[in-house]
């Protein structure tokens, strides 16, 4: 087992109660304007609560996502913009990218990171020098896009195909979305085009299953079936 596995393992064994992040506040300068965005980018309103005119809440959820995000008036004393590399995880990077296009975010092009962390760049969690286009393998957690809100919070999108070990149990494979379990098919399937060539090119019967163990086993960060 690895040492990242074994931390994780042995987290799960202490916790007695399960510590959800469900809600992450960013702080804004005008309520009506950040309401505007976030629902310009097509993510689900929960909640616009307000009492009296002293405090207002609004509740957003991204697509697929288990956490929303809160903004309001006097429910933060942070800095409006103040809020800087929160992540949006994806299963495609470029998709993700044309969506936000086309709803008219000022989203950055795709990149990835340099092998150095230095340089003038934007920066951002995962250092700061940027090169332009998604990883060249398109290794899990390395390809990116960034956006800001009309405060200037600053997004992340980051393609995440393929967690570390220890990070997910295999017992349990979930997803979000309609969309990501799409996605994970299809890599799936690219995965099988690849494991019947290498098997004279015949039709595999057990298609389901190992499109099955594929899956789970990509979710989970462990050693990919051939």
């Amino acid at each position: 087992m690895s040492n990242v596995a074994e931390k994780a393992w042995a987290t799960e064994k202490k916790a007695a109660v399960d510590l959800k992040l469900e809600v992450v506040v960013i702080p804004v300068s005008d309520v009506d304007r950040a309401k505007a965005f976030y629902a310009g980018l097509g993510w689900r309103l929960d909640a616009d609560f307000a009492a009296g005119d002293d405090w207002r809440v609004i509740q957003f959820t991204p697509p697929g996502s288990p956490a929303s995000v809160i903004f309001g008036k006097n429910v933060t004393a942070a800095k409006p913009g103040s809020a800087q590399g929160l992540y949006l995880i994806v299963s495609d990077i470029e998709a993700a990218h044309r969506e936000l296009v086309a709803r008219g975010a000022g989203v950055s092009e795709v990149f990835h990171s340099g092998d150095s962390h230095a340089g003038n760049d934007e920066p951002y969690l995962s250092g700061r020098l940027r090169v332009k286009g998604p990883h060249p393998t398109r290794a899990s957690y390395s390809s990116y896009a960034s956006f800001s809100d009309p405060d200037g919070n600053g997004w992340l999108l980051q393609e995440l195909t393929a967690r570390l070990p220890g990070r997910v149990d295999s017992k349990e494979t979930t997803f979000a979305s309609s969309n990501a379990l799409a996605a994970a098919l299809r890599r799936a399937a690219a995965a099988h085009g690849e494991h019947e060539k290498r098997n004279g090119g015949k039709y595999d019967d057990n298609w389901p299953d190992w499109y099955a163990d594929y899956i789970v086993k990509e979710h989970a960060g462990e050693k990919l079936p051939e």
